[in-house]
């Protein structure tokens, strides 16, 4: 798994990108995103795959730079939104997610394949 995501990383070939957030002993938080068209609005937009800070590093401002970071790769895209999905439990990163994003009144499925 990880092969194959760095490889997208390096590649460009699914469209993924990474964002890493460092200190002076080392990374610390990573990003993972891509774009993605929405027809109904006829734009295109982020989506935030993944966010992760290692758990020394919760409540540095890591995970706010991150998230800062893909907003600002998005505005330099043209993007109109950046969207990132979380478990309705992960209540610490709902609190920072709350002061940096609204959130919406979508529910998601998935469909097993």
């Amino acid at each position: 798994m990880r092969d194959r995501v760095w490889s997208w990383l390096m590649s460009g070939s699914q469209g993924v990108s990474g964002r890493v957030a460092e200190t002076p002993e080392g990374l610390v938080g990573l990003a993972h995103f891509r774009a993605f068209a929405r027809p109904l609005s006829a734009t295109v937009s982020g989506f935030l795959d993944d966010l992760f800070v290692d758990p020394a590093h919760r409540g540095s401002g890591a995970a706010a730079a991150l998230i800062q970071a893909v907003a600002d790769e998005g505005r330099a895209q043209g993007w109109s939104v950046i969207r990132w999905i979380t478990a309705d439990d992960n209540y610490r990163a709902r609190t920072l997610y709350d002061r940096l994003a609204e959130r919406t009144k979508w529910v998601t499925y998935d469909i097993r394949l």
